[in-house]
């Protein structure tokens, strides 16, 4: 697992960063009724995505929470007064206080499916009668685009997958969220070259192969016998479900 202290500082550049934002955004407006008036983006990280929802629509109210303090520190500079350091398992937000909630990037991360069912539950109860959360889903197979990359990186050991579409809608249904809708965007920037892969393989992106394992010196030498080092592969697109809670 990344430290995502350690990560705030190049978050931003290393993920696609104004683009891939603005794709995640408008992806994620497009889910919500137009008379939204509160939003919540849960785990917002730098709030490099949560001040676009705020810009997009005047009038909007958006708050974010993460855990990490030096993420939440940049989201902070970029919406003051509107940030908060807060654990996505015990969300700091009063019951049936927002119209929307957001969690983009954020299932995958979690432990094991008890924890996926918190987290949404949490985001179910601080949701208003008929309001939306929108969330992405199977985001590790996002990142599979097919290339040469993939190829050597589909013999490391499996990941488990607790933010599969049809998991989420299950513990969806069983917390009162009705399915409201789908979306995607392009992961603009985040196409995968090889000598970016072996960085991220040493420094524990892929969480079956932490820094240290000695089977990550194998795959690594595959991925430097690659062609076009620096090429980069193609984006990954992203997928969203947006959930209604009941009225």
């Amino acid at each position: 697992m990344l430290d995502y202290d350690e990560e705030a500082g190049r978050y931003d550049a290393s993920r696609g960063g104004e683009p891939r934002a603005r794709a995640a955004a408008d992806a994620v407006l497009a889910l919500l009724p137009a008379g939204t008036r509160d939003l919540l983006d849960v785990a917002c990280g730098t709030g490099i995505v949560t001040r676009r929802f705020a810009a997009a629509r005047p009038g909007l109210r958006v708050s974010g929470v993460d855990l990490a303090p030096a993420m939440t520190r940049r989201a902070a500079a970029r919406l003051p007064g509107a940030v908060v350091r807060g654990d996505s398992r015990r969300l700091p937000v009063r019951d049936a206080s927002v119209d929307a909630v957001v969690s983009v990037w954020l299932l995958h991360l979690l432990a094991d499916p008890g924890e996926v069912r918190r987290v949404i539950g949490e985001c179910a109860r601080v949701l208003r009668p008929g309001g939306v959360w929108v969330t992405t889903v199977g985001k590790g197979a996002s990142h599979n685009v097919g290339s040469d990359i993939d190829a050597v990186l589909a013999a490391r050991p499996p990941s488990p997958v607790h933010d599969g579409p049809d998991a989420v809608a299950a513990h969806a249904a069983g917390l009162g969220l009705r399915p409201a809708g789908q979306g995607r965007f392009t992961g603009h920037g985040q196409g995968r070259s090889p000598r970016r892969t072996i960085a991220d393989l040493r420094r524990g992106w892929f969480v079956t192969l932490p820094p240290g394992d000695p089977r990550a010196d194998g795959f690594a030498d595959r991925l430097s016998r690659l062609p076009d080092q620096d090429r980069p592969r193609p984006d990954p697109v992203f997928h969203l479900r947006a959930f209604r809670k009941r009225v």
